[in-house]
């Protein structure tokens, strides 16, 4: 079972096609999950795959796409049901 990681972003990271860069981010990764806007502002993620794909998705993560300015990322690893593709929920 591939491990999923749960990921709240903060910042200026919504109107700014932060869902958009999170999805082509995990794609290129091999990462299935899906990722929303919050209506606090914030972004929601869920990522699975492997112990490596994770590290660099969370690190793309903090770095935002151009016009965001990311202030925090929490990750928390959690227990989920398999997914398939990665997705953009509204």
């Amino acid at each position: 079972m591939p491990r999923t990681l749960h990921c709240l972003v903060s910042g200026r990271v919504q109107g700014v096609w932060f869902r958009g860069f999170t999805q082509d981010t995990a794609r290129s990764l091999g990462l299935a999950g899906w990722v929303r806007n919050l209506p606090d502002g914030r972004v929601e993620a869920k990522a699975q795959g492997d112990d490596d794909s994770l590290a660099a998705f969370r690190e793309k993560l903090r770095q935002g796409p151009p016009y965001s300015s990311v202030h925090s990322v929490d990750c928390n690893e959690i227990d989920d049901e398999p997914f398939s593709g990665f997705s953009i929920v509204r």
